[in-house]
């Protein structure tokens, strides 16, 4: 189990609390961005992978890498519809998750207001990232943490190889 992080635009909170969250449960982060990105100092499980430049690039490095019940977190819906295909547990930045239930709606939502922009609506954007969504980020990804734990721990339960007693192999 991965944790990643969609990181041109993820607000700092964000990953400080990833980073908290990764020491605390010993799981590895990976950062993509287009750009270098500061790593905390001595965290060993926290890394960063920087592409070149180009439309998606980053989104499109993370479909690749990202593996069934890993853990992403972004603000671009068409990624998060992407990942969501692939069983990733997908987060944004202000505590939504994303999941097969919702991300046809809210998909249908980004096009809808892609669309008005792109005909010279006015739009306003998303209101000031504050202490309201980085308490809902918290709360979400501790969430989201423990279901994805839940359900590597099961996997790993189910692929531990049967051990038979003495009395049950001679039989």
């Amino acid at each position: 189990m991965k944790i990643w992080i969609d990181a041109d635009a993820a607000p700092r909170e964000v990953k400080e609390l990833v980073f908290r969250s990764s020491k605390r449960l010993g799981i590895e982060v990976t950062l993509v961005a287009n750009q270098s990105i500061w790593l905390p100092p001595g965290g060993r499980l926290i890394n960063a992978v920087t592409v070149r430049d180009g439309a998606n690039v980053a989104d499109q490095y993370i479909v690749d890498h990202a593996a069934v019940g890993d853990v992403a977190i972004t603000a671009d819906i068409p990624l998060a519809a992407q990942l969501v295909a692939k069983q990733v547990f997908v987060l944004d930045p202000r505590g939504e998750v994303y999941d097969d239930r919702n991300i046809g709606s809210r998909l249908g939502a980004r096009d809808l207001l892609d669309a008005a922009r792109g005909a010279g609506m006015p739009i306003s954007g998303p209101r000031p990232y504050g202490q309201r969504e980085r308490i809902e980020f918290a709360s979400a990804l501790d969430r989201i943490l423990t279901r994805a734990i839940k359900l590597r721990d099961q996997a790993l339960k189910l692929a531990e190889p049967k051990l038979t007693s003495p009395d049950e192999s001679t039989r």
